[in-house]
This record gives C-alpha cells, sequence and structure tokens, in this order.
C-alpha cells in the first residue's frame, strides 16, 4: 500500500497558487525549471493564460519521500464554484494559499467556507513575503480570525503556517529565514494532512470530475471511496434517479505527474480515472455489482444569472465562423453541460433561442469566449439575475461586495454603489487605503466594475461573492446613455463620422464595415438616434474658398466581451464571432423598432 496523501490548494485569484503547484512540480524532480520560459504549466488552456486565472481544475501529482502527493489545483473565482465543489470531495487536507501584504480576499473564504464545513485539515502557506511592506504576521492572525469566524473545529484552528516566496522558489517556517527551495511545504503535508482511510469491503468511487479524449471517449474520474478497483471487472453505476446500469471498467489509469499511467488495480484512497464506463454524470457512483450502494451526490449551487444565446441573424452571418446553424450551437451547448456542473441550459420557446443559466457574467463570457475562439458565430442577450419566489415575496440574489481604494476616492465608490442599491455594511482604514464591505444585489454589479475603474483611475480592487436571495430591492438606474445607430449598410467613412462626433462617442473605426441597425456609438443624450456613417464626401470640380478641413477623430472605444455583456440594453444584443464583437438592435429595421416601441 502506498502512503498516499489527497491535497486541494485553495486561494484567492492571483495569489500565486499555480505557481507554487508549478514549484512542487519541479521539487518533485518532474520538470527542468521552466524559469527560462517564464511559463506555467499547469494553466494550459490559451483563456486561462491571458487572464491569468485557472478556470478548470486540475490532478497532478508527485512522489516525495516514498508518499504520492495528490495535488488538486481550484479555480479562485466564485464564478467557477462548480468547478471548487466537487474537487473538494476527493481531498483529505487543503493548502491555504495566503498573499503576504492583502491577506484573506473575499474569494479566498468562498472556497475555505466549503472545505471547512467538509473537514477538511488546512495548512497555511504565507506567500509573497517578498513583498515591500508585506506583513505576514498581522496575515496569519487575519487567517485565524476569518477561520474562527467560520465555525472551524479546534483541531481545524491548530493549523501549521509556513512562509515564503513561491516565485523565487523558497518556503520556510520562519519568515525571516529565507531557504533556498521548498520542502518546507511538502513536509507540512506529509506530517500534518491524514492519510485517506483505507475502507475494505464492496468497491466504491464517486465520479467527481471527467476528461474527454477523443480516442477512447468520456474518461470518469473520482478517488476510490471502499475497497479497490480493477481492470475489467465488472461494476455498477449508480444514476441520478437511482436506476443501476452495468458497466465494465476497460482500463485504469492513476495520476503521475501531469500524465496518467496504467495500472491493473486502484486501492482505497487514491485517484484514478476509468475507461470504458458510459453514459455516466457527475455525481454517480460506481459501484459493485453484487452490492449496489450509492454515496451521497455532490450538492452544488444554485446558478444566479441568465443570458439568451441564439443563432447569428445579422446581415454579416456566416463571413468568420465555421459553425452558425441552430444545430452546431445546441450540440455544443449540451455537450458543455458534461463538464460544466453550474450550468443549465433550457431551450426557449420560440426557435433557435436557448437560456444559458449560470454563476455570473464571468462564468458565461469564458464559456462565449470559448465557443468564439472554436469557430462558432453567436447572439447574445443582456445578462438577467434570476427571480425566486420565497413564501409570496419576490426575491433576488443579493452579494457581498469590497472594495480597496485610496482614502481620496472612497465617498465616489460609496455613492456609485448606493445607487445602485447597495448598503455600506463596513469600513476600514490602513496605510491610507480605505477598505468597504457593501451587500448589493447582484444586478446592481453588473457593468459596476468598468464604472469604479474609471472613478478611482484604476486603483480600486473589487471583489464580491453570492450571498443569499433577499426581498426585491427596487428599480436600478442601469445605463442612461442612448445608442447611436446606423442608418444603413456600408463602409463607414472618417468624413461622416468627424461630422458626427459631437453627438457621442463612437465604437467603430473608419473603413469597418457596418449595416443598418447596428449600434455604432453612444448618444451624449438618453434618446437613441439614427445616424449615417456611410455618407462619403461629393467632389466638384468647383474651387472652394477656404481649404478642406482634414476630418479629425478621437480613437473609438473598443469592448472586451464582459464589457460589451455589462454595457448593453434589453433591446440589444452582443452579435460575436470569431473576429469581431459587434453591438445591434434586436430588431434592425427602424420602421419595426418604432412600431414595436408603441
Amino acid at each position: 500500500m502506498q502512503n498516499i496523501r489527497n491535497i486541494a490548494i485553495i486561494a484567492h485569484v492571483d495569489h500565486g497558487k499555480t505557481t507554487l503547484v508549478d514549484k512542487m512540480l519541479m521539487a518533485g524532480h518532474l520538470f527542468r525549471d521552466n524559469q527560462s520560459t517564464g511559463e506555467l504549466i499547469l494553466d494550459n488552456n490559451d483563456l486561462e493564460r491571458e487572464r491569468g486565472i485557472t478556470i478548470l481544475s486540475k490532478n497532478v501529482s508527485i512522489n516525495y519521500k516514498g508518499y504520492k502527493i495528490n495535488i488538486i489545483d481550484t479555480p479562485g473565482h466564485a464564478d467557477f464554484g462548480g468547478e471548487v465543489e466537487r474537487v473538494l470531495n476527493m481531498a483529505d487536507g487543503c493548502l491555504l494559499l495566503v498573499d503576504a501584504f492583502e491577506g484573506p480576499m473575499p474569494q479566498t473564504r468562498f472556497v475555505l467556507e466549503k472545505a471547512i464545513k467538509m473537514g477538511l485539515k488546512p495548512v497555511v502557506v504565507i506567500n509573497k513575503v517578498d513583498k515591500p511592506n508585506c506583513r505576514p504576521d498581522e496575515v496569519q492572525e487575519m487567517v485565524f480570525d476569518l477561520m474562527f469566524s467560520l465555525d472551524a473545529t479546534e483541531e481545524q484552528l491548530d493549523f501549521p503556517t509556513i512562509y515564503g516566496s513561491a516565485k523565487n522558489g523558497w518556503m520556510s517556517t520562519d519568515w525571516q529565514k529565507p531557504t533556498d527551495d521548498i520542502t518546507a511545504v511538502l513536509d507540512a503535508i506529509i506530517e500534518y494532512i491524514p492519510a485517506p482511510e483505507t475502507l475494505e469491503g464492496d468497491s466504491q468511487m464517486l465520479v467527481t470530475s471527467l476528461d474527454y479524449s477523443s480516442y477512447v471517449g468520456r474518461i470518469a474520474i473520482g478517488r476510490v471511496h471502499r475497497g479497490e478497483l480493477r481492470e475489467n471487472q465488472d461494476v455498477a453505476l449508480i444514476k441520478k434517479d437511482g436506476s443501476v446500469v452495468r458497466q465494465r471498467i476497460k482500463e485504469l489509469h492513476v495520476f503521475e505527474g501531469m500524465g496518467r499511467k496504467k495500472v491493473q488495480s486502484v486501492a482505497s484512497g487514491d485517484i484514478c480515472a476509468l475507461v470504458g464506463i458510459d453514459g455516466f454524470e457527475i455525481g454517480d457512483t460506481v459501484a459493485d455489482i453484487n452490492n449496489p450502494e450509492a454515496l451521497p451526490r455532490i450538492a452544488i449551487d444554485e446558478p444566479t444569472m441568465s443570458m439568451t444565446f441564439t443563432i447569428n441573424d445579422s446581415p454579416f452571418f456566416g463571413r468568420d465562423g465555421k459553425y452558425v446553424t441552430s444545430r452546431h450551437i445546441g450540440d455544443r451547448l449540451t455537450k458543455e453541460l458534461d463538464r460544466n456542473l453550474a450550468l443549465r441550459v433550457e431551450k426557449a420557446d420560440k426557435e433557435d433561442v436557448w437560456t444559458v443559466f449560470g454563476r455570473g457574467v464571468l462564468h458565461l463570457s469564458v464559456l462565449i469566449e470559448t465557443m468564439r475562439r472554436e469557430g462558432y458565430e453567436l447572439q447574445v442577450g443582456q445578462p438577467q439575475v434570476i427571480i425566486k419566489e420565497i413564501d409570496g415575496v419576490k426575491c433576488e440574489p443579493v452579494e457581498l461586495l469590497t472594495i480597496n481604494v485610496t482614502e481620496e476616492y472612497a465617498s465616489k465608490m460609496i455613492d456609485m454603489v448606493t445607487r445602485r442599491k447597495g448598503d455600506l455594511v463596513s469600513m476600514t482604514g490602513k496605510n491610507d487605503r480605505t477598505h468597504m464591505e457593501f451587500i448589493i444585489p447582484s444586478r446592481g454589479i453588473i457593468g459596476l466594475r468598468n464604472n469604479v475603474l474609471t472613478a478611482s483611475a484604476g486603483e480600486a480592487v473589487m471583489a464580491h461573492r453570492f450571498l443569499e436571495y433577499q426581498p426585491w430591492k427596487g428599480d436600478i438606474d442601469r445605463r442612461t446613455n442612448g445608442s447611436l445607430i446606423a442608418m444603413e449598410g456600408g463602409t463607414a467613412y472618417a468624413y461622416a463620422i468627424d461630422k458626427l462626433q459631437d453627438r457621442g462617442r463612437f465604437f467603430i473605426f473608419p473603413q469597418e464595415e457596418v449595416y443598418a441597425g447596428q449600434v455604432v456609438g453612444e448618444n451624449a443624450k438618453d434618446n437613441d438616434i439614427v445616424v449615417n456613417v456611410t455618407k462619403s464626401k461629393k467632389l466638384t470640380n468647383m474651387r472652394a474658398s477656404g481649404a478642406d478641413d482634414k476630418a479629425r477623430i478621437i480613437p473609438p472605444v473598443v469592448f472586451s466581451l464582459e464589457e460589451a455583456l455589462e454595457y448593453i440594453k434589453e433591446d440589444e444584443y452582443v452579435e460575436v464571432t470569431p473576429h469581431h464583437i459587434r453591438l445591434r438592435k434586436i430588431i434592425l429595421d427602424e420602421l419595426e423598432r418604432k412600431r414595436a416601441s408603441r
């Protein structure tokens, strides 16, 4: 029997979690030092690298001093909570990583709360102690207070603390005495994290994750709860509705380094991948064929936001994308449900329209961005929060929002949040920065980040997490400015844009193709106006007394996908294709729009 330790890594976005795992892999002598390229081994999906966030949880393992350590890297954003919940089921302990300057952040709390409820034993790592003005001792006390407020047991509160800098590759039990490697963390894992219990008896395993290979299809991943699984063993798959299906395990793999190794049998406590199990869902149990017993299913938080997805029916459809039909989009959304636990998809009454439910704008925009890169064209409506009736009262989701900003901008922030029906709960000042906590409806957060960053000259640090459902707070003013809408299709000319610049700001460049009904800019007033941006200058053979004035054009506003989703109004769509993001009115024809508004 191998000595095994299963550990999940928990941290706020950007506290250096993935970097630490990379260094642990190097300590296990699995890689030459990656310093020369500076690339992370774990965040290997393009989107994760560009944004510097972890979206999908990943499994790796290292061998150290005769112990096998299975490491599970979890996402830090509350929007990917569906990933976090199922992953913690595989671990016996967690590594809590905290920045030595920022201390525990709201999203650290989100994952930590789930880990403590599951009874996982924490090891605290205070990272980035090489930063100027860091405060490791204070942060350690803050972590203790946080765990205490989350009702941790005495055993959980008696946690070891390791200090260091993952980026510079050292860890130590005393932050004033740097070492030259990170073995202090590995030693702490072996010493403090309990070994998984070895349960004898009929085999049982909960499917908590899945992989897909175009060669063998879907692969079930989970931790063997009891007994052992063998190659070519007949097993029972217990589904959500309680039905039992007979299956056979064709191959068994365990994790080794970044890859997988084929084995004959896996005993209780280790994490493995099964090839040959068909038609399973996450949360199903693989059990003994003669005595099938189900394990409790994973409970997952409900989605809080929805968006309309529809096929691209603009005049420019099919120019960029490979997949444009409703069948393509429908199949792709169904495939996404397989591995994206917190997502729900419903077919709307209209043809070619789906309602997609998720945990937040980030969760849904990552899906749209992934689809767009795969060559899909689609249109997306404005994000809406999900409203429930609880005891006959109309209720909406409410979030805890924290904003950390320099003192001079604090009053501006309070003004912005209270206008969106947010309530200030606490406010503390430290080193000329103010830390504020608000309770705010989820719909008040849509579009807030942009305004906060603009108003604070980029100084604000903002984070939020879902709290609960509370009674409806009343109407919130969203964007007040109207849109500038293209009158007819064609090429936009600098001459026309120049003459219209006093009307508002534009979203298009000169020489860009536009179509009638496309939103080409923002009106300075609150009504929509239709403008002609395709008008060119008429040339005559008469000499003019004044020389021609050159067109001076203010650079247009370029939206990222999230900004576009947060910007649009109810009667607008974002058209997403592999190379373009355009805003448009749902009804393109001007006369039809007027009729509908009446």
